[in-house]
Formats: C-alpha cells, sequence, structure tokens
C-alpha cells in the first residue's frame, strides 16, 4: 500500500473498533508507534485499543498513557505495528496468529514475512514511529503533544539515542519537528537510556560477571538464567537494554545474549559492529531483525544451544 490508501483504509468505515497490536518483549518502538495510532484514531472519532503479550513497562507508562482507558467495543479491525512475524505476538495473542486474521500492518523490518491482508513496510526507515509520522502529516491530521512523545520515544530508542546506523538525517529532521511539539526531549531521553530500576541494576552486574569472549575477543557472549530475570521483582520487558552490553566492550564485533525462557527455550539478541550482517546470522536460526540488531529463538539444551552459536560465529568470522 502506498500512504494515499492507508490513509482511505484508516479513514473508512472498515477501520473502526480496532485492535492495535504490539509484539513480545516489547520496546519503544512497538509502544511507541501502537499507542500514537491509538490515539490518532480516538482523535478521529474511533475506537481504538492497544495490547501486548505482557504488561505495558513501568518507564512507558509514565509518557504513553497518563490518562489512557481501554474501550469497550467488539472488534471489527486488527491491526500490527513494528511485528515482523506471527511468532513476534506471543502466547498471549496467539489468536491473532490465524490467517486473515490481521488487516494492516505498519512495519520497517526487512524480515516482515507479509503476514497481513494490507501492509506497509518501509525498511529504510528508522522505526514504525517514522513511519506513522509521515502517515499523519500526509493525512494532515493534527499531531498532539501525547502523540507526538509516544513517536518520539519510538525512534529515540530504536535508534539508540540516535547513534545507530539506520539514522538518516530524515530522522533527525523529524525527531526536531516532534520536539517542537513541546515535547520534554531531554527528560524523556534520561529516563528511557540514564535511569534503571535496581533490579535491573543488580542483573547486569551478575551477568556482567560471567561474560564470555570467545575468537579473539572478537565475540562476547552473555547469558541471563531465567532464575535472575524472575527474581529480580522487575518486568521483563525493562531489560531490553541487556543485549547491548556484549558490544560495548572495546575490541568485540559481535554480542550475544542469550536469554532462558525455560523448556529448553533460549532467545538470542544479536548486536554487531559494521563488519558484520546481525539479521543474516539470526535468519539461520529462522529470526530475523535488522543489519546490526537481529534476534532468534533457539530450542536445546544449554550446551546444544552454545554450540550451534558459536559454530554460527565461526562461520562468520571465516
Amino acid at each position: 500500500m502506498d500512504f494515499s490508501e492507508i490513509k482511505s483504509f484508516l479513514e473508512s468505515d472498515k477501520c473502526d473498533n480496532v485492535t492495535i497490536l504490539t509484539h513480545k518483549s516489547p520496546d519503544g518502538d512497538t509502544f511507541g508507534c501502537g499507542f500514537a495510532l491509538c490515539y490518532l484514531l480516538r482523535d478521529m472519532g474511533k475506537k481504538a485499543n492497544v495490547i501486548n503479550h505482557e504488561p505495558l513497562p513501568k518507564k512507558y507508562k509514565e509518557f504513553m498513557y497518563p490518562d489512557y482507558e481501554p474501550m469497550d467495543f467488539e472488534e471489527k479491525c486488527v491491526i500490527a505495528v513494528d511485528i515482523a512475524s506471527l511468532e513476534l505476538l506471543g502466547d498471549n495473542l496467539s489468536e491473532y496468529k490465524k490467517e486473515g486474521k490481521i488487516d494492516l500492518c505498519i512495519d520497517h523490518h526487512m524480515t516482515n514475512k507479509k503476514y497481513a491482508k494490507l501492509y506497509y513496510i518501509d525498511s529504510e526507515a528508522a522505526a514504525a514511529c517514522q513511519i506513522l509520522y509521515e502517515l499523519i502529516k500526509y493525512m494532515e491530521r493534527p499531531v498532539t503533544k501525547l502523540i507526538a512523545t509516544c513517536l518520539y520515544i519510538g525512534i529515540a530508542t530504536d535508534t539508540g539515542c540516535f547513534k545507530f546506523e539506520n539514522v538518516t538525517p530524515k530522522t533527525h529532521m523529524i525527531a526536531a519537528e516532534l520536539i517542537s511539539y513541546g515535547i520534554n526531549h531531554s527528560y524523556v531521553n534520561r529516563m528511557m537510556f540514564d535511569v534503571k530500576p535496581r533490579g535491573v541494576i543488580k542483573v547486569e552486574q551478575e551477568v556482567l560477571k560471567n561474560l564470555q569472549f570467545c575468537f579473539d575477543d572478537r565475540c562476547a557472549i552473555e547469558f541471563v538464567p531465567k532464575a535472575l530475570i524472575d527474581n529480580s521483582g522487575v518486568e521483563t520487558a525493562e531489560f531490553e537494554e541487556l543485549a547491548t552490553i556484549p558490544l560495548t566492550v572495546e575490541g568485540v564485533e559481535v554480542g550475544i545474549t542469550i536469554k532462558e525462557k525455560g523448556n529448553n527455550e533460549y532467545k538470542l539478541s544479536v548486536r554487531t559492529t559494521e563488519k558484520h550482517d546481525a539479521c543474516a546470522f539470526c535468519k539461520s536460526f529462522g529470526g530475523g531483525g535488522h543489519l546490526r540488531a537481529a534476534g532468534c529463538q533457539i530450542i536445546g539444551t544449554y550446551g546444544e544451544v552454545m554450540k550451534k552459536i558459536k559454530d554460527r560465529v565461526a562461520e562468520l568470522f571465516e
């Protein structure tokens, strides 16, 4: 679809009583896009709700729904935002994994599986929130301070506070426009990137103790046991920044975070320098994502999973 077709769809009777889906292990982009779209539709006189596999993390609540209340309606339309595949919905949203269940998908992942009836995918956009902002401007709809805040959070978090390779001049210009709507961007960035719950700090301390280096210290691997997260007293979605730790070490080209999910299931988050393709690495395990940041799931014992990962890293360095 192009913007004119999406505009027609959003303004039509087909798009009412809308459920907006966001992905599991949620980040600022999926929530920012989801809530900004929700407020846009509500401002257009439509009914809309945002749902996720897990609760909204505390750090987003202050900014994204100070006055949000779910609406009561019979669902007519389903829109997915920042979701590359149905597997990313999580078990609690399994009813939406059925073929033909999702009406529209707005996404920026190059690995999008095109599972929706209609879709708009721009893999050159730094974030799904960037796409939505451009769409709102095309529709000539007002950008409220609340919508601008949601969109800014999505762009800031998906670009690592504007330091990732996905940042373009357009990204900076859009961020500047969003700031012009009166949002407190310095406070937003402090809460997104500098302030962490004590439980998160304690988990990071434990993880750092066991950080592994291999392949002449060009690869760093951190393991996060399920019990460590469960006993932290912090919601799992608060730990998204864990994946950035391995690549912060000087000389590391590939940083891998292994999160134990239980039942011999492990979630991998891969971050790479410009020398390697994180998306290709994860696609070999059935996952995907972006050039420098991607993820996947691996089934097996811890030993089996570690062997698969190190074998794949060896291939990468060869």
